[in-house]
């Protein structure tokens, strides 16, 4: 079958002899803007339009860069919402455990004062247990995010930078001082005598 080469473009091998786009690469970073200016007036001439009534588009590689920067910043303070939202949520739940474990250990403390211990030994005590409670949590949650980044999302593999891992360990460290003050604080101003005769 001997059919005309046009239609065989056409038909067959998916080309087009429509112009679809068009790339003009500047001399330099400083021009870009000068040669998008000249580019838009050559084609405004060509199809005969003007500014407001332009059939065709223009981009450059600084607006996409822009645009890119700009979704790249806003998902960023997103994330970065939703992971304070959860370290507020994590820090109440270890202040409720720390709040639940004084009062379980009242008598405990009491005798502890009754038979000589300051304010600060309780209050070291108890933060230190609320800064174990957190550090187990950061491991917890280091360990799960190593082993997630085994596995690729959306067609990217994951990387582990050190740096965050000694970021999350300090994270959760100071969750766990700041959310077990007031609890420490609490265990700390308890009345050796009302202690003991708590039941």
């Amino acid at each position: 079958m001997v059919i005309p080469y046009s239609a065989a473009q056409d038909k067959f091998t998916g080309y087009s002899p429509s112009l679809a786009s068009i790339s003009v690469q500047a001399k330099s970073a400083d021009v870009m803007s000068q040669d998008q200016n000249e580019v838009q007036m050559i084609l405004n001439a060509r199809h005969n339009v003007t500014s407001a009534n332009r059939d065709y588009q223009v981009r450059n590689q600084a607006q996409i860069l822009s645009t890119a920067t700009t979704t790249t910043a806003t998902l960023t303070i997103l994330l970065g919402a939703v992971a304070g939202i959860s370290l507020l949520v994590g820090g109440i739940g270890v202040m409720n455990i720390m709040l639940v474990t004084v009062t379980e250990r009242t008598r405990e403390i009491g005798i502890r004062k009754a038979i000589g211990a300051s304010r600060g030994s309780i209050v070291s005590q108890f933060l230190i247990e609320s800064l174990i409670i957190s550090l187990i949590g950061g491991v917890l949650g280091i360990a799960g995010g190593y082993i997630g980044s085994a596995f690729p999302v959306l067609g990217t593999q994951p990387e582990v930078q050190w740096w965050t891992v000694w970021l999350s360990f300090l994270v959760s460290a100071a969750i766990g001082l700041i959310f077990g003050i007031y609890p420490a604080n609490k265990a700390a101003k308890l009345r050796p005598i009302d202690a003991l005769r708590y039941e």
